[in-house]
């Protein structure tokens, strides 16, 4: 558990089932979780001793629900989860709250369209910590803190690659066109503080790169 921006706290956890390594946060301010798994270091009961206790989970795509669950059974949070994906949410991970792009949620987070990987996939933009979050789209190669190169997934991961690509590029594009942030904060990558968004235009500019391959 480790806090990268004020009241923005980072951890690491494999998720339920896959075993993948996967990136959870928390805004703390608020009490929001994003694409949580429990934080094997200090567990779920920390949540509890923190002044706001986790009044939301915001997943970022349908495939992050993660350790939700255990969330929800303890604080009895509402999961927000995009519309487009509501299919991946049967009666074993209801109730769920659906959400569109362009909706508002719990912590001031902005719901941003990515799209291309799948039709699920969401930035979520906080204006007040000038902070963008990355669900599957865009993630970073190597250890957490290893400095790995920021890009996509390996092409395995995609039914259609380049179509898939030029996708998420044009969404990229849009998005700094858009948005003022500063920090990115990636759901397979950790966070990158302070120089998120010329990383981005650096891969926007190359067009494109694969950040690790399997």
């Amino acid at each position: 558990m480790e806090e990268v921006l004020p009241g923005v706290y980072h951890w690491q956890g494999k998720n339920p089932g896959s075993g993948v390594r996967g990136s959870s946060f928390w805004l703390s301010g608020p009490g929001v979780l994003i694409d949580p798994n429990v934080p094997p270091d200090v567990g779920i009961d920390w949540f509890s001793g923190q002044e706001t206790s986790p009044q939301a989970i915001v997943l970022s795509n349908r495939h992050h629900y993660r350790g939700s669950r255990e969330f929800v059974e303890r604080y009895g949070c509402p999961v927000h989860v995009p519309r487009v994906g509501l299919h991946e949410f049967g009666p074993d991970r209801q109730p769920v709250e659906p959400y569109e792009p362009g909706d508002a949620l719990p912590g001031g987070l902005v719901v941003h369209e990515v799209g291309a990987i799948c039709p699920d996939d969401m930035a979520l933009h906080s204006a007040e910590l000038r902070a963008l979050w990355f669900a599957d789209g865009l993630v970073r190669g190597g250890e957490v803190g290893s400095g790995g190169p920021l890009g996509f997934v390996p092409d395995s991961l995609m039914d259609e690659p380049e179509q898939t690509k030029q996708g998420l590029l044009r969404s990229f594009r849009r998005l700094l066109d858009e948005l003022q942030f500063e920090h990115i904060l990636l759901a397979h990558g950790g966070a990158m503080v302070g120089d998120g968004r010329a990383l981005l235009e650096d891969l926007v500019g190359a067009g494109g790169r694969t950040a690790f391959e399997m």
